[in-house]
């Protein structure tokens, strides 16, 4: 056997070496922490298809955050929940100055400041009473109808003090509105990161069962990417980033690592993926049930994400794998 030149075991003797000569390294400052705000106060409310995961009012949200800032975490994405009371046709409540989201806005930049990065999701479907994401014009969703309620709702989002508003909602041109509204208002500092590449998935059922925004007809399959396409997603990528989309996104995850590897070798912007509810709930649930090793399969799956060359992860884990040390 001496005749051997390469081998590669060497480099994998001990954790130091393997440490050493890591091809992918996973950081803190990658990671970013959804949130579900929801009206009133003191209201922390376990989501029962999420292990872990919270709705929050605004006063026990900036508490949450407090305490994972001090853990390594931030950034945060925030989901507003409204009363099934303010939900419309045209979901209006989505860009009410006073609404949930922009409340937690200002109340976490009040606090925090520049310490942390505050994201918000910009789309209608919670907002609306028939759970799409656009308005509905003969039974239809009416993509260019839609695009002033989005730009007011990130409008509303950036006067609050956001530093990131991004658009999921999947209409054509949102991008190009939204950053048309920001830049009209002098808001040109506020970032676009968008969900360019947003699949019409199964994976998001936990989400949905979180945000109380399942669709009440049909599904989003007509303005949601179809998840047999691969080239689309650099189409939709491309015009993203020529509207002005500072930042890209892959949602999910897991299932699209090709998508998020011919983005990473196409553009130069950053580029983040969503660890979607679905990847995070099946994990909790078989660990739960002693099948997997939890730490491991979440690292293994985030090293994934990195090597195909994301930036940015949002993850429901990031709180508990910073608690846990897994970094």
């Amino acid at each position: 056997m001496s005749e051997l030149v390469q081998r590669p075991r060497r480099l994998r003797s001990t954790p130091a070496i393997r440490d050493l000569v890591a091809e992918s390294r996973l950081d803190a400052r990658m990671l970013v922490q959804p949130h579900f705000v929801v009206p009133g106060e003191g209201v922390s409310e376990p989501i029962a298809s999420m292990p872990g995961i919270e709705h929050q009012s605004v006063d026990r949200l900036v508490a949450t955050v407090e305490r994972d800032l001090e853990l390594g975490i931030r950034a945060v994405l925030l989901f507003g929940i409204p009363d099934d009371a303010e939900k419309t046709p045209d979901g209006r409540a989505a860009f009410a100055g006073d609404g949930e989201v922009p409340r937690a806005v200002a109340a976490l930049k009040e606090r925090f400041g520049e310490e942390l990065a505050v994201m918000t999701d910009v789309c209608l479907c919670a907002y609306t009473d028939h759970g799409h994401c656009g308005l509905i014009r003969d039974g239809r969703i009416d993509n260019d109808a839609t695009l002033p309620h989005l730009a007011r709702m990130a409008l509303a989002h950036a006067r609050a003090g956001a530093d990131v508003v991004a658009p999921s909602d999947m209409m054509d041109g949102r991008v190009a509105a939204i950053r048309e509204a920001l830049d009209a208002e002098g808001l040109v500092h506020v970032a676009i990161m968008s969900y360019s590449v947003k699949y019409a998935s199964a994976y998001y059922g936990p989400f949905r069962d979180a945000a109380h925004s399942a669709p009440g007809f049909g599904d989003r399959r007509s303005y949601q990417m179809d998840p047999r396409n691969g080239r689309e997603a650099l189409l939709e990528a491309e015009l993203d980033a020529a509207e002005g989309a500072d930042i890209l996104m892959v949602k999910p995850a897991l299932a699209y690592l090709d998508v998020v590897r011919d983005l990473r070798e196409a553009f130069p912007l950053p580029l983040a993926v969503y660890n979607v509810s679905g990847e995070f709930s099946m994990v909790k649930a078989a660990a739960a049930r002693g099948w997997v090793e939890e730490r491991q399969v979440v690292l293994e799956n985030w090293h994934a994400f990195r090597r195909a060359g994301a930036d940015i992860i949002i993850t429901y884990h990031a709180r508990q794998a910073l608690a846990g040390g897994w970094l």
